[in-house]
């Protein structure tokens, strides 16, 4: 809502960027921290952070491009802006680059992943505050008392109510984070909260997108999102239910 932060001369401090290192910051302490409560090392943790950051920006950005393509051939300086990524290319790309390095370094990849996705939903929710403060990201227009209204957005509507799309999936990361963090304390099968985290996610931006009014991309009658959404979720609930089956089955047997 007011992106211009701070301002010193010609040093201008932006709430998306602030956040977005808020987030990054927070999520890499949560995880090096519950990386030692979890008997997995710290230093790998660090790594495997900083991989999924570089790749996780690299592979937003470029499913932005991939989105506004009409866009950034109008204009391909638009791929330096501050702003303009697409979370699904994030999660994606960090999540094959964890993988590889995983393999490279013959370290069980499960269960770092189930100990780096509560940060990936912190982040996450301090990258929509970050939208919020930008104006990015918007929703519809509505006539409820949740709604917000914008005055000096360059992005966003001005002057109208808003659904505050970027608020309620901030809470909603918020939430899926705690809930993950939670199930972990219980000592849960390798790839379960990873796998929960995936769930979790991918329905609850298959909603918010009905409520979203910017433009995103579109897949037949689907947002490009509620179209990730629908792979991911199908995806995460077979092979959740297959790590199910399994420690089932070899349960059975040691008994």
């Amino acid at each position: 809502m007011y992106n211009e932060m701070l301002k010193i001369e010609s040093i201008t401090l932006y709430g998306y960027g602030l956040m977005i290192a808020l987030g990054v910051i927070s999520a890499i302490l949560v995880a090096y921290f519950r990386a030692k409560k979890h008997d997995l090392n710290q230093d790998m943790v660090l790594t495997l952070a900083i991989f999924a950051l570089i790749f996780g920006f690299a592979g937003a950005k470029l499913l932005y491009v991939i989105v506004e393509f009409k866009s950034f051939i109008n204009n391909p300086m638009l791929i330096l802006s501050g702003s303009g990524f697409v979370v699904y290319g994030g999660i994606i790309s960090g999540v094959l680059a964890v993988i590889i390095y995983c393999r490279i370094k013959k370290v069980n990849f499960f269960e770092y992943f189930d100990l780096l996705v509560p940060s990936v939903s912190i982040a996450q929710a301090f990258g929509r505050i970050g939208c919020f403060l930008a104006g990015c990201c918007y929703g519809c227009e509505t006539d409820s008392f949740i709604g917000i209204t914008f005055t000096n957005s360059s992005i966003a509507p001005n002057l109208v109510k808003l659904v505050p799309t970027q608020l309620i999936s901030s809470a909603s990361n918020f939430a899926i984070a705690i809930i993950l963090i939670l199930l972990a304390r219980r000592n849960t099968k390798p790839g379960r909260v990873g796998l929960l985290f995936l769930i979790l996610y991918s329905v609850f931006r298959f909603i918010i997108e009905f409520f979203r009014n910017d433009f995103r991309g579109t897949i037949w009658f689907m947002s490009t999102s509620q179209f990730i959404s629908i792979i991911i979720f199908i995806v995460a609930i077979i092979l959740f239910v297959m790590s199910t089956r399994a420690s089932k089955e070899k349960e059975n047997k040691s008994e």
